[in-house]
């Protein structure tokens, strides 16, 4: 025979385990909003490396290039060794949390200078 349960005695068990439950929910969307954040600029970084390598390599103004395509707040590095273009893009990545610490990503991309260009200008 099996015992019945009545139907008064589990009353707020519901909201007992939403409000342990939902702070580490909230925790994992913001991990993930920032996650997502962290990709979306490392492809804009990727994106305004190979620009500006290309433009770089062509003797145009790399640097300018790279400038009107990268996420705000960029730090934009670009060498010239020989016949190659180096070009490093970082960017900070927005933390949805004011006391969490700030990520960087980083985006980079080498081109070879075209022949019969003089020298390739940063």
């Amino acid at each position: 025979m099996s015992r019945r349960r009545w139907a008064g005695r589990d009353r707020g068990s519901f909201t007992a385990e939403l409000a342990a439950g939902l702070p580490a929910l909230t925790l994992l969307l913001l991990a993930g909003l920032t996650a997502v954040d962290a990709v979306i600029t490392r492809a804009g970084c990727l994106d305004a490396a190979r620009a500006a390598a290309l433009a770089a390599a062509r003797g145009d103004q790399g640097a300018a290039v790279a400038a009107g395509v990268a996420p705000d707040g960029a730090d934009i590095r670009l060498t010239v060794d020989g016949d190659r273009v180096t070009v490093t893009v970082r960017a900070p990545v927005r933390t949805l949390g004011a006391r969490l610490p700030r990520l960087t990503v980083v985006g980079a991309a080498v081109a070879a200078v075209e022949p019969g260009l003089p020298a390739a200008r940063p």
